[in-house]
């Protein structure tokens, strides 16, 4: 009896001090085995290379020498090349099996262990190990059950009540619940396997011993064990499959982001119309891989340009793809602006009311800049008002001129008119600048806007952009709260 009862001992030693199952082992392992493998097959590809290097350099000399070998060194070399193949093969094979030895990943087995030790330990006549499948039935995955009995019904009967008893029973009488086919395996005890939340992991069948003796009590414990041991094993292997299928969907999750991202970057605009008398810029820096804040400048005609800067309500997906929707109905319909700029925006709002939840909506500027009169005549939908910095040193804001897009059906579109004279500066920005927040909690604010604007108002558009994202991020530490979108425009 002592020695079964080293037998459960060994196997709960060699689980818990060499950590042969432990999740992050294995993946260690798996690392290491995957490395030592490729660079076995790199060192087999060079070693071939430069056999077949050696090879044609040494008949290549031969053949200047003697000519008349040339067909003889067409044989050899062939010759040359099937031996080569056929003994990389070899090689291959050989050291394959040693790498596979020596990190475990034939010679180690947990089902082939465990039958391995309850035939060694109790010689049953008969042995078969169930296993859960991803449906909730047992799956014979080790022993000879007949064809009939590869797979048991997660709905039988005698499941339930293995799993409520979670210790080996001998096989019930016959008022117990039924036995579902296994009577062809001759059951003598039945050993559940447990697993999560009450469920079966699998199952041991075990029929009657050689010896015909009677499964003891000392027997019972000994299965308890190893089934106990089984479903570690189980688990650890449940951990590692679910630990891989996360990393690999979170993967997939990053590069569809990724693809994302650059779409979404490919929607602001790739160049800025020329203009006499203005230089303008900007520039949307994301908190997130793909967010809701959406500027453009639009070719209306030569001389005409809209500059747009709007601001999804939401962030992450659902605001890029509102965003998406804003850009392709402003782009489709922005010719109407040459005639009717509140017309335009009438329809902008139409289309998205329409598409929209009711709780999504927009806030919005739309520029159209003059470049022979200097104008812009521009509507301002619920946006933060710009700030108008002129050459003397006033600031002027822009107000809303209507509400925001999209929570309205019937909406109305006022539109006011300045004008830009030389060295004015007008800065169109998102709320992303003035609610970002130091590490103790103080918003940037548009005083601190206002100031860093006058301490770059003689620079080129570009340069003040940059110079503003710098001064807010810097005061943010890095971190974002929301997207950080400017625009600048700058008489000439």
């Amino acid at each position: 009896m002592i020695a079964l009862l080293l037998i459960p001992l060994s196997f709960a030693y060699a689980v818990q001090k060499h950590r042969v199952l432990d999740v992050p082992v294995l993946i260690k392992r798996s690392a290491r085995y995957v490395l030592v493998q490729r660079a076995f097959v790199l060192f087999t590809l060079l070693v071939g290379a430069g056999a077949t290097m050696a090879f044609a350099s040494t008949f290549s000399r031969i053949e200047v020498s003697r000519p008349e070998l040339a067909s003889v060194g067409i044989v050899v070399g062939v010759g040359f090349g099937i031996l080569l193949v056929a003994a990389g093969t070899q090689v291959e094979r050989r050291v394959a099996r040693r790498i596979d030895r020596a990190f475990f990943r034939s010679a180690y087995d947990a089902r082939q262990l465990l039958v391995r030790h309850l035939e060694k330990a109790l010689h049953p006549r008969r042995l078969a190990v169930y296993l859960a499948d991803g449906e909730g039935r047992l799956t014979a995955h080790a022993g000879e059950p007949p064809p009939a009995l590869d797979r048991i019904p997660a709905d039988l009967a005698l499941l339930d009540e293995l799993a409520e008893r979670a210790e080996p029973w001998e096989v019930p009488p016959d008022d117990g619940p039924p036995l579902g086919g296994l009577e062809t395996l001759e059951p003598a005890c039945l050993v559940p396997i447990p697993g999560r939340a009450g469920r079966l992991a699998g199952l041991i069948v075990l029929s009657e011993r050689l010896s015909e003796e009677p499964y003891s009590r000392e027997d019972k414990r000994l299965l308890s064990s190893v089934a106990s041991q089984a479903a570690i094993a189980l688990d650890n292997i449940s951990l590692a499959e679910e630990m891989a299928e996360r990393l690999e969907a979170e993967r997939r999750a990053r590069q569809e982001m990724d693809i994302a991202r650059q779409v979404q970057r490919k929607l602001f605009p790739q160049k800025s119309p020329a203009l006499a008398t203005l230089d303008y810029a900007g520039r949307c820096t994301q908190a997130r891989a793909v967010g809701g804040d959406y500027y453009d400048f639009l070719d209306l005609r030569p001389g005409r340009v809209g500059l747009v800067l709007a601001d999804i309500a939401g962030k992450g997906i659902s605001a890029a793809l509102l965003m998406a929707n804003l850009q392709a109905n402003l782009r489709s319909q922005y010719a109407v602006a040459l005639e009717d700029l509140a017309t335009l925006l009438r329809s902008v709002n139409r289309l998205f009311f329409d598409s929209t939840e009711e709780n999504r909506y927009a806030t919005l500027f739309f520029g159209d800049y003059d470049d022979v009169g200097r104008s812009l005549r521009y509507v301002n939908c619920g946006h933060n008002p710009p700030l108008l910095l002129r050459t003397a040193g006033d600031l002027e804001r822009l107000m809303p001129t209507t509400t925001v897009l999209g929570l309205f059906e019937k909406w109305e579109c006022p539109v006011a008119e300045v004008t830009l004279a030389p060295e004015d500066v007008l800065l169109v920005y998102s709320d992303g600048a003035t609610d970002a927040s130091s590490d103790a909690g103080e918003e940037f604010g548009e005083a601190r806007l206002v100031e860093a604007l006058r301490a770059h108002r003689e620079r080129p558009a570009a340069a003040i952009v940059e110079a503003l994202s710098n001064a807010v991020l810097e005061f943010s530490g890095g971190q974002q709260g929301d997207d950080l979108t400017l625009v600048v425009a700058k008489g000439r």
